[in-house]
């Protein structure tokens, strides 16, 4: 048989079960995306769901994190291990906190990343993403990457959409 006669068959014994249905989709002209999005919306009885952007610090040394869709390094900036009375503390400290934040370039990072970030993260949202990850490294992720992870979390907060979570993978 051919292809076409396989397909009026197949619409012939699928009849009772379309006359059921309470929407039906014609896929012909629908590309993969709209096809995923039409889907989307009606499991979701047509309210768009909300991004979950997970905010994710993390050492180098340990090994990049494989669920990351967006990596920056933070490595450039001054390094708090470097202080005694820092190195045992995490970026959760005021101390190491007001160690970074005083750095012009963690400042210059801050405003360009933020825009960065508040530019893509709605495209994703758009394009139908469910979860996105970025990913924030330092040498040891427990200094540096901390304080900018929990630095954007404040920035990044409020986006019409998105749910934000904050991991830091390698402070104990």
């Amino acid at each position: 048989r051919s292809v076409l006669e396989g397909i009026v068959e197949e619409r012939a014994r699928l009849a009772g079960i379309k006359s059921k249905a309470d929407r039906v989709f014609d896929t012909s002209d629908l590309t993969v995306h709209e096809l995923r999005r039409a889907f989307m919306e009606l499991s979701r009885g047509g309210t768009k769901t909300r991004l979950m952007v997970t905010l994710l610090s993390f050492g180098y040394k340990h090994g990049v994190p494989l669920e990351s869709d967006l990596l920056f390094d933070v490595r450039f900036l001054p390094n708090p291990h470097f202080v005694p009375r820092l190195r045992p503390q995490t970026g959760r400290d005021p101390g190491v906190q007001r160690y970074v934040d005083k750095s012009t370039s963690a400042k210059a990072f801050l405003e360009k990343s933020t825009d960065l970030l508040r530019f893509l993260i709605p495209q994703y949202a758009d394009e139908g993403k469910s979860y996105l990850t970025i990913g924030v490294g330092c040498t040891g992720g427990r200094h540096r990457s901390v304080v900018i992870v929990e630095r954007l979390r404040r920035r990044l907060t409020g986006l019409d959409g998105v749910r934000l979570r904050v991991k830091h993978r390698d402070v104990l």
